[in-house]
């Protein structure tokens, strides 16, 4: 087990568990290893227990790992909630001051945590610390990496100073000491010395922002919600440095009004926001459609209905991100499934939404909100913009592509062109004119109600999905080419799928799956495809009705196995391996 190793925290909230688990994570990733996180947490401010779990490895990993090797335990209710989910065989650390485990078959080490905290180091806030010189010491990475990174925390805090940073510095070190003068290791796992890489790291909203600054977003309005406020608080930070503009609105529906009326100014804007406050934006979300204004609205999912669970993650905003909305409304849908992707596909969501001029929904969720990834550098290419289609000199607004009544004189906001996309200028000296209007209208922007001219209207604004359809790319099969089982699967959880297929192809199973990223439009022929190269599809989700199985359902007739958890917590790469060998 040298050079990997799942570590696993468990304590209450305000013991540090979850500042103590990133600067693991942090030092990990510094002193060369990838990682995976995976949080769990109250939603109330103080109080509650909470849990951080990270993934350390030499190589490459797709999900938080099946089970923890090492469990780190702040106190007894810690261990009554995490011991289950410790592997057999795997290594238990607890406070002997606290309480006593039940004999069983884990490596045990006794370490009193709130001793060295209170008398050692007489500041009981440094226990994470203590925790963490503990892990050090029995497992690595070494000191030197960690205390690099609380070193960078603690300078960038206004409540940090000289004596905080000296007693953690403390803490750190009089416990690793300890741990190596009086604990016999006699377990397998030790982080060594690796060869170190250009990586970043970050979390999927850290990742979010950087890719909508890469995309030239310029204003950002948005009201704070579990799990995106880290979105909200991240381009207020950053807009003002590139010139940009940051509103913190009333509340979520004046959030996409401003972003609209930013767009109808030749803006690029986005909103983040999580279900609750997508609900209220839904009537907006109608008018971006009908006036075919460019907007990113990331949907950062947690689990629901109503206010539901703030800080746990579900996968049950699709059917609602479809469909939202009176009347048809046309959106196009991303998922990204990595931080990775919170990155690559923002860049990308502002493209569709600029070319497409519609509303893109950009659906996260709370476990990729806040999943720490170490990400090689090279996913970070220079952003390709791509413009909204501008009026043309001397065409009296027109491009080539007017067929129809669009090839009237005066400028045609809303021309019927074959692709459905018309010319589209933004207010200023010499710009075409006209009115955005959430009512129905002619080629111009003026109200018309007549039968015919909405049926030409919903038929151009569909055709910019059938234009999509043709241009995004398109999802590659991962796995065999001759596989008999098949699954399908959308958003944060194609790694975990992926791991699963591996190890079900090592255990000699026919497997492949297929992840689109892209949910609106769907890719039909790749689906269509691949449907039929199997026998049998799993369509894991979480969410309890199914509502990708649903929407496949209905759409290709596809009977899929559901594999459905909805308790807040993802799938594990053994959950989905199990699917595949019930149904072989």
């Amino acid at each position: 087990m040298e050079n990997e190793v799942t570590i696993r925290i468990g304590g209450e909230s305000g013991e540090g568990t979850i500042s103590g688990g990133d600067i693991l994570a942090l030092a990990s990733a510094r002193w060369g290893y990838h990682v995976y996180t995976f949080r769990t947490f109250p939603a109330e401010i103080l109080g509650g227990p909470c849990m951080f779990q990270v993934r350390i490895s030499d190589h490459p990993v797709k999900s938080m790992g099946d089970y923890a090797d090492v469990l780190v335990c702040l106190n007894k209710e810690a261990y009554d909630r995490n011991i289950s989910e410790l592997r057999h065989g795997g290594v238990l650390i607890y406070d002997p001051s606290d309480f006593t485990p039940e004999t069983g078959d884990c490596i045990t080490y006794a370490v009193p945590f709130n001793e060295i905290a209170r008398k050692e180091i007489q500041l009981f806030q440094t226990k994470n610390m203590v925790m963490l010189g503990a892990i050090s010491g029995l497992f690595g990475p070494p000191l030197g990496a960690i205390i690099q990174v609380v070193q960078s925390k603690l300078s960038k805090s206004r409540k940090a100073n000289s004596t905080l940073m000296e007693k953690n510095l403390q803490a750190l070190e009089f416990t690793r000491k300890y741990v190596t003068e009086n604990l016999s290791k006699h377990d397998p796992y030790i982080l060594g010395s690796v060869e170190k890489a250009d990586r970043v790291v970050l979390n999927g909203n850290q990742a979010v922002v950087a890719g909508a600054l890469a995309a030239q977003c310029h204003f950002f309005a948005g009201y704070p919600i579990t799990p995106a406020s880290d979105i909200m608080e991240g381009m207020a930070k950053e807009l003002p440095l590139v010139g940009g503009t940051f509103l913190q609105a009333e509340d979520e529906m004046a959030a996409l009004a401003a972003v609209l009326g930013a767009s109808y100014g030749g803006v690029r804007a986005m909103t983040a926001t999580s279900g609750p406050g997508f609900s209220l934006m839904t009537e907006l979300i109608g008018l971006s459609s009908m006036a075919e204004l460019p907007a990113v609205i990331i949907d950062a999912q947690r689990a629901g209905p109503s206010t539901g669970m703030p800080t746990k993650m579900e996968q049950a905003d699709l059917s609602f991100a479809l469909h939202a909305g009176h009347g048809d409304t046309p959106r196009i849908i991303v998922a990204p499934a990595n931080v990775a992707d919170c990155y690559n596909l923002m860049i990308s969501a502002f493209n569709m939404a600029e070319r497409y001029q519609m509303p893109v929904l950009f659906l996260t969720d709370q476990s990729l909100t806040a999943r720490v990834e170490s990400v090689d550098v090279s996913a970070f290419k220079p952003a390709e913009l791509q413009e909204r289609i501008k009026p043309t000199n001397g065409s009296n607004g027109h491009d080539k592509t007017l067929v129809g009544a669009g090839a009237s004189t005066g400028y045609a906001r809303y021309a019927y062109t074959a692709s459905g996309i018309s010319p589209m200028s933004a207010p200023g000296p010499g710009a075409p004119i006209y009115t955005a209007t959430g009512l129905e209208h002619n080629e111009h922007g003026h109200p018309d109600y007549e039968p015919e001219d909405h049926t030409a209207m919903m038929e151009k604004r569909f055709r910019k999905l059938d234009t999509a359809a043709e241009e995004l790319p398109k999802p590659e099969r991962y796995g065999d080419e001759n596989a008999t089982i098949g699954i399908i699967g959308w958003g944060s959880t194609e790694g975990t799928i992926q791991e699963a297929v591996d190890r079900a192809r090592a255990k000699g199973y026919k497997v492949a799956s297929l992840h689109p990223k892209i949910l609106s439009p769907l890719p039909d022929r790749t689906i269509r495809d691949f449907i039929r190269s199997v026998q049998k599809v799993i369509v894991p989700e979480c969410n309890y009705s199914g509502q990708l199985a649903n929407l496949l359902g209905a759409k290709y007739g596809l009977q899929a196995i559901r594999v459905n958890k909805f308790g807040g917590i993802p799938f594990t790469a053994g959950e989905i391996l199990r699917a595949i060998e019930e149904v072989s």
